[in-house]
């Protein structure tokens, strides 16, 4: 990559971020054709087109929308960067807001006393909630959500460990039952269900080599909050879907047994995203910087 490619691909994400030429224009501060020409140069330089051109709309193309989904985290990681060089005496202060999913809570909880003492002057305002909100709309600072979940006109920066689901069931619970051994078997047993904010159920979502599996998987429970679905485990009402990181104590100690692991792949897991082009606030730049190098 040459050094004018790193400010076109800049100039590509305002303008899908926001749809227009004439938008990435004025957010940038430079003139319409100078946006136009840093896209067309770097369609030419890759030989590909990157975006659909309408008299009426500009969208991605498919080529574009792969490229801009790994393009984020980079880009987000470089303003983070010069954000600190600038921002270093700035003050630590007032209320940060967040959004997250019950899922942080694995994240966060830990180091929540250490950080409330390194940042004294600081108010953490956590709602969690698992559903998608509008940050902006809704007033947060920042989110953390998985990545497939996120807007694209979003800067989103990994925060978290990857992720592994695991299928988890007690003792008691297999000697009644037999252990699964591909998930085809999941149809013979009873299977602890989550029922997502938007009514869906999930389908267990199981992959090795090239063969994958989405398994509507059938039982007695259905839930909507992951410390039911262990509880159930754990008294051996059925198989469970949770993530490696929930279940490894009870793992390790025998409660639970772990079956199917090599259909469960890991993925990346949670992403801190804020508003593109925002200036950070110098509170999140210290929220992201001590879990970042604190990690658990």
């Amino acid at each position: 990559m040459n050094r004018n490619q790193l400010s076109q691909l800049a100039v590509l994400a305002s303008v899908a971020a926001h749809g227009s030429f004439r938008a990435a224009a004025r957010e940038l501060q430079i003139a319409p054709s100078a946006v136009s020409h840093a896209v067309a140069a770097l369609e030419e330089s890759l030989g590909v087109a990157l975006l659909a051109r309408t008299t009426r709309s500009v969208a991605p193309t498919e080529a574009g929308r792969r490229l801009l989904e790994r393009l984020a985290p980079a880009l987000g990681e470089i303003e983070m960067a010069l954000g600190a060089a600038v921002d270093t005496k700035d003050t630590v202060s007032g209320t940060l807001r967040l959004s997250v999913p019950r899922l942080a809570y694995l994240l966060l909880v830990p180091r929540l006393g250490a950080f409330c003492e390194t940042h004294p002057d600081l108010t953490l305002d956590i709602c969690v909630e698992d559903h998608f909100v509008d940050i902006v709309a809704e007033r947060f600072d920042a989110g953390l959500r998985l990545n497939e979940s996120l807007e694209r006109d979003m800067v989103a920066v990994r925060f978290g460990p990857e992720l592994c689901g695991a299928i988890v069931s007690a003792p008691s619970y297999f000697e009644r039952h037999g252990i699964p051994k591909h998930p085809a078997d999941l149809a013979r047993h009873r299977c602890i269900r989550h029922r997502f904010s938007s009514g869906r159920v999930y389908r267990w979502e199981l992959e090795k080599g090239d063969e994958s599996f989405e398994v509507a998987v059938d039982g007695p429970l259905i839930v909507n909050d992951d410390r039911f679905s262990l509880e159930a485990a754990l008294q051996g009402a059925g198989l469970a879907f949770l993530l490696d990181v929930q279940v490894a104590e009870a793992i390790a100690d025998g409660r639970l047994v772990r079956v199917l692991e090599d259909w469960c792949q890991p993925f990346p897991g949670l992403y801190l995203y804020y508003p593109s082009r925002r200036r950070m606030r110098p509170a999140l730049r210290a929220f992201i910087d001590f879990y970042r190098s604190n990690p658990n």
